[in-house]
């Protein structure tokens, strides 16, 4: 164990053997241009890896591991479920400390949380805290149980790294802990709190803050002076958690792959112009889409969401040619007197709480309900709307509400809530095998990630499954960190890094 360690070490961030020796392997997962610095083999530099892949580099990781077993060193860390991310000799997690929650009211699942807001660096080999940072807290807003003040993971370029707060904005450190600038935003209005995490593309960071209100924008930010370089307007998206990928065609300009409500969005990330969208998605998307050749990758789903399309609610022109009563234009929940199902949508669509609503958001409310849970499998290619010519395949059965899916070794996997484990064919979307995680039953926040061979789910009971990966899959092992845990799990150079809800381990075969 170890206590804070307030003072940086210089001598910390000399280059290592391992590091030394990876210069030579760039990140095959896009080419070079695309990030701000070069990622390395070895590295992780965002949430779930490179390019939000979830696919490590490794040639041996532990099978059986946990508080007193194959353990290389942990430490305590402050309470968030931001997952560490890795360059060089240093992790990057954020976290809260010195709070005590307070629920918005009996029997909700929403609450606050006081205390302060720090970034903290710890030495990979080590597992010593080089440095925390804390950041301002200008406000403390509402999240849900299953989120935190701390959530969003942060993105380093290997030379600096850069963290997002919901109750600040966004901050940019030096890997020596020095603050490069700060940026505030918000406050977001989203009842379950921020889960966006940040991400890089050449010298901008780049951040999805869709909203509950008509207020969503997607923002590109320079690096290196904290200033916008442009934002766009997402009008017609509303509640969003997912982290974007990119996408670099053979010909033609970077694009941001955004999950959004009902829809996948792409955008040019040079400029944030939108490019194509492909509709079907269900309205709260979670997960990273995940790249495969020219194929994307896009899933959004919850166990209430229907499998098969719903029925559509009347248009706005027919609300007002019923309902409104004094033709104004708008409707409140008045003048649905007696009809209590529509006063009860009424009041649910009003979400800016203004007492009215008009046609706008009205129209997202009916998109909502007539969206369904959907896996898109998109070939990339043209302009503007293209659910009709490019979705090669999709499944609206058996999707996770929170986890990414994880392409390792030409099978896809996807884990959902009670452990149900289910491996395809990512080509066709043809199911290969489907069971259960023995013993690992419970919910998933953690995306699996797959390195050496095998693939690694980690519950929120704190069960951590491997899997040996393949059509046919098999259980390894179960192993119980004996703490929940909502972090995605790292992988560098034959190491495993998992994050419970008080400690960072670090995992290696002993062997």
């Amino acid at each position: 164990m170890h206590t804070w360690a307030q003072k940086p070490n210089s001598e910390l961030f000399r280059k290592s053997p391992r590091a030394s020796a990876g210069r030579g392997f760039l990140c095959r997962i896009l080419p070079i241009g695309i990030f701000a610095g070069i990622c390395f083999a070895g590295d992780w530099p965002q949430y779930r890896g490179p390019n939000g892949s979830g696919v490590g580099y490794a040639s041996h990781l532990p099978t059986e591991f946990g508080p007193e077993k194959n353990v290389v060193w942990k430490t305590p860390v402050p309470f968030g479920y931001s997952s560490p991310v890795i360059s060089g000799d240093l992790i990057f997690v954020t976290g809260t400390e010195g709070g005590t929650p307070s629920y918005l009211a009996k029997g909700s699942d929403k609450l606050f949380l006081q205390g302060k807001l720090y970034t903290l660096a710890i030495n990979s080999r080590t597992g010593k805290i080089v440095w925390r940072r804390e950041a301002p807290r200008n406000r403390v807003t509402q999240y849900q149980k299953n989120n935190s003040p701390a959530t969003p993971s942060a993105v380093t370029d290997g030379q600096n790294v850069y963290v997002l707060f919901q109750d600040f904005g966004l901050l940019a450190y030096t890997k020596d802990g020095a603050e490069r600038w700060r940026l505030p935003l918000g406050p977001f209005n989203n009842e379950n709190g921020v889960g966006s995490s940040p991400i890089l593309y050449g010298d901008l960071v780049v951040l999805i803050c869709d909203q509950d209100s008509r207020d969503s924008y997607l923002l590109a930010v320079n690096k290196n002076t904290g200033r916008v370089r442009w934002k766009t307007a997402r009008a017609e998206s509303t509640r969003s958690y997912a982290t974007p990928a990119l996408f670099q065609p053979k010909d033609g300009r970077t694009e941001l792959i955004v999950p959004g409500p009902f829809q996948v969005t792409a955008y040019y990330a040079a400029t944030g112009e939108k490019a194509w969208w492909v509709r079907g998605l269900w309205w709260q998307p979670k997960s990273v889409p995940v790249i495969d050749g020219d194929t994307i990758y896009a899933t959004a789903a919850d166990p209430q969401g229907a499998s098969e399309k719903q029925d559509e609610l009347p248009t706005f022109a027919e609300l007002l040619a019923k309902y409104d009563a004094n033709h104004d234009g708008k409707l409140t929940v008045d003048e649905f007197s007696g009809d209590s199902r529509m006063q009860r949508i009424a009041t649910e669509v009003d979400r800016e709480r203004k007492g009215f609503f008009d046609e706008d958001q009205w129209n997202v409310f009916r998109a909502r309900t007539a969206a369904r849970n959907n896996l898109l499998a998109i070939r990339h290619g043209g302009h503007g709307d293209l659910t009709d010519t490019n979705v090669i395949w999709s499944m609206n059965k058996y999707l996770p509400c929170c986890t990414s899916p994880l392409i390792y070794q030409g099978i896809m996997y996807l884990v959902k809530e009670g452990g149900i484990l289910t491996a395809l064919d990512p080509k066709t979307g043809k199911i290969l095998k489907q069971g259960r995680l023995t013993s690992a039953l419970g919910d998933y926040y953690a995306s699996p990630v797959g390195a050496a061979g095998k693939v690694f789910l980690l519950s929120q009971q704190g069960k951590a499954t491997v899997v040996k990966a393949g059509a046919d899959w098999e259980i390894l092992a179960v192993n119980d960190l004996d703490d929940e845990s909502y972090a995605t799990p790292a992988i560098v150079d034959d190491k495993l890094y998992v994050r419970t809800h008080g400690t960072l381990y670090c995992f290696g075969d002993k062997k």
